[in-house]
């Protein structure tokens, strides 16, 4: 009989491989730094598409409620210059297979699927350590520990898990997102409102862009992507919300002004989000009794699969371990034989995306590498 499972993490892969545990009969604990659900902000916009995450949603027994979340028309994308002219559109026809949805309510249907006091909230870990024959131990910061015989890290980047594994460390890729936000966009910021349109757009060019995503509430949601060191960022002063503002927008100097509104009007102060990624092809060999899932195991410049690997990978470990109740490694091996080369399939697909929106040919790759049947994004 599966042991009861140990998982560290309550982001989406967590979450769901608790509920497709649940849904197996299989008990599971998730422990979780926050001590809250909504105490921090849990992001914007998803992309939940039918060959992976979609398909982790069925094997939780959640796509009723998942098809209440998405909204309409959010499939949209443009690509723009950086005069604002549009060079690619493409309407949401309702016939994508990558319907949108807030990731805060994500993450909720998972965890009212689940049974009360699954999550523990507040167990920030401080170390984890191995025992032997399967067996380790996790610390948390209040002193408090558990013993588990199977230990899944869904703890992103910045895995206290996965040194159980591997020696891996997440680099700095040399381009980070500068996130802000418009609110009540098409009465305050029509101009910008108009150029983002009903979904998604792209302002490139090489090294840099414009990213921005229509949320609920006419909510705009922008990334400003930047290629430069990590020093360069250090260097500005994100607690000076104006400044720093004006600072990310001096990258952009001649830039469309309703493109450059989308830095400069922010209704929230800019956050830096640097991007790290491990190696790709990240694998470690067979410990017993413990593995990664989600960013843990494979982190990868964002290429909007994240989300969506990370519970597929939840969904594809609870139905092995639920295949093999009797014999966890087997379970493990299998699940991993299957992860490895799914991650590091998605992590080079990522760089190629990276290429096209931020290369030498920026936007005009990407524009051909959508109007050209033999080439893809």
């Amino acid at each position: 009989m599966t042991p009861h499972v140990t998982i560290i993490g309550a982001g989406l892969g967590g979450l769901t491989l608790a509920r497709v545990l649940h849904v197996h009969g299989i008990p599971a604990t998730v422990y979780e730094a926050e001590t809250a659900p909504t105490e921090r902000a849990q992001g914007g916009m998803l992309d939940i598409h039918d060959y992976n995450g979609q398909l982790a949603l069925q094997a939780a027994d959640l796509m009723d409620e998942f098809r209440g979340l998405i909204l309409e028309g959010r499939q949209a994308m443009r690509i723009l210059d950086r005069d604002g002219a549009v060079l690619f559109d493409e309407p949401d026809d309702g016939t994508g297979g990558r319907p949108e949805v807030q990731r805060g309510e994500l993450r909720q249907i998972l965890l009212d699927s689940l049974p009360a006091g699954t999550v523990r909230w507040g167990h920030k870990v401080s170390r984890t350590r191995a025992l032997g024959e399967g067996r380790h131990e996790v610390a948390f910061a209040d002193g408090t520990t558990v013993v588990t015989n199977l230990l899944v890290g869904a703890d992103g980047a910045w895995s206290r898990v996965r040194p159980l594994l591997s020696t891996a460390t997440p680099a700095y890729t040399g381009r980070s997102f500068v996130e802000t936000y418009l609110f009540d966009s098409d009465t305050r910021h029509p101009a910008a409102a108009k150029a983002v349109g009903g979904g998604s757009m792209l302002a490139l060019a090489p090294g840099k862009g414009i990213q921005a995503h229509r949320e609920k509430g006419d909510t705009l949601h922008t990334y400003v992507a930047l290629t430069a060191p990590r020093e360069w960022f250090d260097a500005v002063d994100f607690t000076d919300a104006a400044a720093a503002a004006a600072r990310i927008a001096g990258e952009f100097d001649g830039w469309a002004p309703e493109l450059t509104a989308l830095i400069t009007d922010s209704d929230a102060g800019p956050v830096p989000r640097p991007l790290y990624a491990l190696p790709i092809g990240h694998r470690w060999g067979r410990v017993p009794g413990v593995t990664l899932l989600g960013d843990a195991a494979h982190l990868a410049a964002p290429n909007g699969e994240g989300a969506n690997l990370a519970m597929y990978d939840g969904a594809e470990l609870g139905a092995a371990l639920a295949a093999h109740p009797d014999d966890v490694e087997t379970a493990l091996a299998s699940y991993e034989q299957a992860m490895f080369p799914r991650g590091a399939e998605a992590a080079a697909d990522g760089t190629r995306l990276h290429e096209y929106l931020f290369g030498d040919d920026a936007p005009h790759g990407l524009v051909a590498a959508f109007t050209d049947p033999e080439r893809t994004p």
